[in-house]
């Protein structure tokens, strides 16, 4: 059975950090936060 994902909080994309390299945050509704190197998030 596919594992059920948490959607995002508002909470979680503003304590979401630039890293090295730029990742994704996932809703499990389809939504998908980017975070770029740079701080930016899309």
């Amino acid at each position: 059975m596919a594992r059920k994902t948490k959607p995002l909080t508002d909470t979680e994309i503003k304590a979401a950090k630039p890293k090295d390299a730029d990742y994704q945050l996932y809703d499990g509704d389809g939504l998908t936060l980017l975070i770029k190197a740079s701080g930016s998030k899309l």
